[in-house]
């Protein structure tokens, strides 16, 4: 293939194109987690508002970036972002494996982690965020009901949906 050339960069992105190719990617090889965690047998999904998505809210599991803000690995930031974002916190998070949600798009990819030993705990740091506890067999009732409302649903939110989809 030939050299990647960097037509844009800013803090957290930037965009390359390498052949024929366009692509974004971030920035001093940043990565993500997304967190699966579960509260007396209920999905933990959050809902919050994003910008890219002409400001809709969006249904999602908690997530981060690892490496944005200091040099946390995988597993100290899920356990980070899961109490920031939900209120709950964890004994300790399990990986899953990475995937990557739009690699003809973007190269950035994210670590799949389930959390283990979830209990509420500290209090929820980021006000925008809407804590949603969903049971395994109301969840496709609950997106049905969310996209109906307008919101967004994240791609991961599948993960979920699988069975339903393709059983």
């Amino acid at each position: 293939m030939s050299q990647a050339i960097i037509r844009w960069a800013g803090k957290y992105l930037r965009l390359v194109t390498e052949g024929s190719w366009e692509y974004v990617e971030r920035v001093g090889g940043m990565t993500a987690v997304v967190i699966v965690a579960m509260h007396d047998g209920k999905y933990i999904l959050i809902e919050q508002m994003r910008v890219p998505l002409a400001e809709r809210r969006c249904i999602e599991f908690p997530a981060g970036l690892v490496g944005d803000e200091d040099d946390k690995g995988i597993e100290e930031t899920a356990l980070k972002e899961l109490e920031e974002e939900t209120g709950f916190v964890a004994d300790r998070v399990e990986r899953l494996g990475e995937f990557f949600s739009s690699p003809g798009m973007v190269a950035e990819g994210y670590t799949l982690v389930r959390a283990h030993g979830v209990r509420p705990g500290g209090i929820k740091i980021e006000d925008d965020i809407d804590v949603h506890l969903v049971a395994p067999d109301e969840v496709t009732a609950f997106i049905t009901a969310k996209r109906a409302e307008g919101l967004a649903i994240d791609t991961k939110l599948l993960l979920l949906l699988a069975g339903e989809l393709l059983g």
